[in-house]
């Protein structure tokens, strides 16, 4: 007896950002495996984006490759109508490029008064403009098809703040802000915006890697602030964004799903 997928993308075509490696591949391939009906691989390294779309026609599933950065309003457009060409109007939108731009890392270090404000706009051009060039450029196509599902990843430094990070948690904060508004301007065409906000995630890895790291002393220490006393998978992420991108998640909207193993911040 087969059973009903719940979780079911009822063939749309969706938009994954930064979907070259990690949560964002892993992510593209849950889309994929719950009847979308065609998946866009966004990322910096067009070799990258590449090799996930093959991934995803492996599983059957028609995919493109569209490397441009989400800073440029301008690029975000040409993607959409290269996308509408190839897959048909995107009406998923999975807003995952975060961070400060293709090479950098997010680490806790100066206090913001001893910040070189020249870096500011790296974490304000990747986290908050690209969530608004994304959004101005796909909802279009949201509004059109009276349906819609878009889902940004943020960040518990955001969510509740984080020592030495204020300009990153500033812009995943303002991320999560732009969503409840957009939220409900979007909800009379049935459209959903919603956020996940992520804790400690681990790059993909072998497991036994996973398991050196997690048995050092400073993650240890960490992990003491957790329920769950492990980093986040990527598959962890996948499974969350899909739900929210899914037929199944229709009445939730404005909302953002702390995704952490029950982090608590120290205080």
């Amino acid at each position: 007896m087969q059973g009903h997928d719940l979780i079911d993308l009822g063939g749309q075509v969706a938009v994954v950002t930064g979907a070259g490696q990690n949560a964002g591949r892993a992510t593209a391939l849950e889309l994929a495996r719950h009847n979308a009906g065609g998946i866009a691989i966004n990322d910096f390294v067009p070799e990258r984006a590449e090799a996930v779309a093959a991934e995803v026609r492996a599983l059957g599933v028609p995919a493109l490759a569209v490397p441009f950065d989400v800073t440029d309003l301008d690029a975000a457009r040409a993607a959409n109508a290269a996308i509408t060409a190839e897959l048909g109007p995107a009406t998923v939108l999975v807003n995952n490029a975060g961070m400060a731009g293709p090479g950098a890392s997010i680490r806790p270090s100066q206090n913001f008064w001893e910040e070189d404000p020249a870096n500011w706009q790296r974490y304000l051009g990747t986290n908050l403009y690209g969530v608004y060039n994304c959004c101005f450029a796909f909802i279009p196509n949201m509004v059109e098809a009276q349906r819609g599902r878009i889902v940004t990843i943020v960040s518990d430094s955001g969510r509740v703040g984080e020592a030495r990070l204020a300009v990153y948690a500033s812009s995943k904060a303002g991320a999560q802000g732009f969503m409840r508004s957009i939220a409900k301007e979007l909800g009379r065409y049935q459209v959903t915006a919603n956020c996940v906000s992520l804790s400690a995630l681990l790059p993909d890895m072998e497991e036994a890697q996973r398991a050196e790291i997690m048995g050092g002393e400073h993650m240890k220490g960490l992990m003491s602030r957790y329920s769950i006393r492990r980093c986040g998978k990527s598959t962890d992420v996948a499974a969350l964004v899909t739900f929210l991108c899914s037929g199944a998640a229709e009445w939730i909207t404005g909302q953002t799903y702390p995704l952490n193993g029950g982090y608590a911040p120290s205080m």
